[in-house]
């Protein structure tokens, strides 16, 4: 019951962020491909793990046709590798693609901030206000998975807010690895409280119109993974 109550309100805060938890009127094989990927995000399905497309289509109870169609996406996103007629891979976490992304979200980003940032009404941010104080509400309880799902939703938040939803999903395809990196380093002492410093900071410059904190902050906000990659790395050599 209390993760009904938490999903609803998530629902509330952000509505177009939550429709993935959503029954959809989608293709079997896009279902199962978010399912896959989310599972493959999440670090539940580890770097070099061997899925075998029969065991998962018993799983979801779905035929092999839509679990292969839902491999060879997540093959062109670079989570997956398969070789023909042998076996099916995650991919290691691949730090140079996480770089190459971390560069688009961040020149997607600060664009966002600017924009926001000198509308500087309290209304332009107010979803993102909501997914913050869930964020919060996370955290305290210790539900890091959730903390993790609402900090994209944060960020999608801002972007919905200026009328590029579309540009966060280009980035979101292709944030895989960024986004493992982010969850090998979550779990490390003080990480979810930065990211709340830093959300906080990101919020308060746009609705007071500073446009050159609200970037300051962001910029130093998304640096943070990629600057521990050498110490996630040292700590984890098998996912890469």
């Amino acid at each position: 019951m209390r993760e009904n109550i938490a999903l609803t309100a998530e629902r509330e805060a952000f509505p177009g962020a939550h429709q993935r938890t959503r029954i959809k009127r989608v293709s079997v094989s896009q279902q199962i491909h978010e399912a896959l990927r989310e599972r493959i995000i999440s670090l539940e399905l580890a770097p070099g793990q061997n899925l075998s497309r029969a065991e998962i289509a018993e799983h979801y109870g779905v035929s092999q046709t839509p679990v292969r169609d839902a491999m060879l996406k997540l093959e062109e996103e670079g989570l997956l590798v398969i070789y023909p007629q042998s076996r099916t891979q995650v991919s290691k976490i691949d730090v140079e693609q996480a770089r190459e992304t971390q560069f688009l979200r961040l020149s997607i980003e600060l664009e966002v901030m600017r924009r926001l940032a000198a509308k500087g009404k309290k209304e332009a941010v107010s979803s993102a206000r909501k997914v913050f104080a869930l964020q919060q509400a996370a955290l305290e309880a210790g539900e890091i998975e959730r903390f993790s799902r609402l900090d994209r939703f944060f960020h999608e938040a801002l972007c919905q807010a200026v009328g590029v939803a579309n540009l966060w999903q280009l980035v979101t395809a292709r944030s895989g690895h960024i986004d493992r990196l982010r969850n090998l380093n979550l779990p490390e002492p003080g990480k979810p409280a930065n990211i709340l410093f830093y959300h906080q900071r990101i919020l308060e410059a746009i609705e007071a119109g500073d446009t050159a904190a609200a970037q300051s902050a962001v910029r130093e906000h998304l640096s943070g993974t990629l600057g521990a990659a050498d110490q996630i790395m040292a700590r984890y050599p098998e996912y890469f």
